[in-house]
């Protein structure tokens, strides 16, 4: 009799954590409808290991699109350059992008780069080689 108790447990158990959550579910999307708030979308999960799946790394890429939070990296003054075109920018204003680029870890550099194409930030031309190097730098070594 007590293996019939157990089978009956082991199959209502997850029946009923089912249902709840399924219910919470519903009740957490009418909330948000009522709010007039847009559907969820989760955010792409990027490891902080490459996970070998892709041709090219997600965490190392430059494509805006794989993510779209903007992260700063101690670069807000670089806001104030947004619509500037790539060979727009002085001197002064090069070295200041150099300087944000020289000291940050390698691994920040592809975020760096797509927070900045999500921030309408065109990197500077002098600049762009720079950053390149370090990226295809750090791809060849990981």
């Amino acid at each position: 009799m007590s293996l019939i108790k157990l089978i009956i447990f082991f199959i209502g158990l997850p029946a009923v954590v089912g249902c709840i959550l399924y219910i919470t579910d519903q009740q957490y999307r009418r909330i948000r409808e009522a709010k007039g708030l847009p559907p969820e979308e989760p955010a792409p999960d990027i490891p902080d290991e490459c996970c070998g799946q892709h041709e090219v790394c997600e965490r190392d890429s430059l494509l805006s699109a794989v993510s779209k939070e903007i992260e700063y990296y101690d670069d807000e003054e670089l806001d104030d350059l947004k619509g500037t075109p790539s060979h727009g920018y002085n001197e002064e204003q090069c070295t200041l992008f150099r300087n944000i680029l020289y000291t940050m870890r390698s691994d920040e550099v592809a975020g760096w780069v797509r927070s900045l194409q999500l921030r309408g930030i065109e990197l500077p031309d002098e600049v762009k080689d720079e950053v390149l190097l370090i990226i295809c730098e750090r791809r060849s070594h990981v």
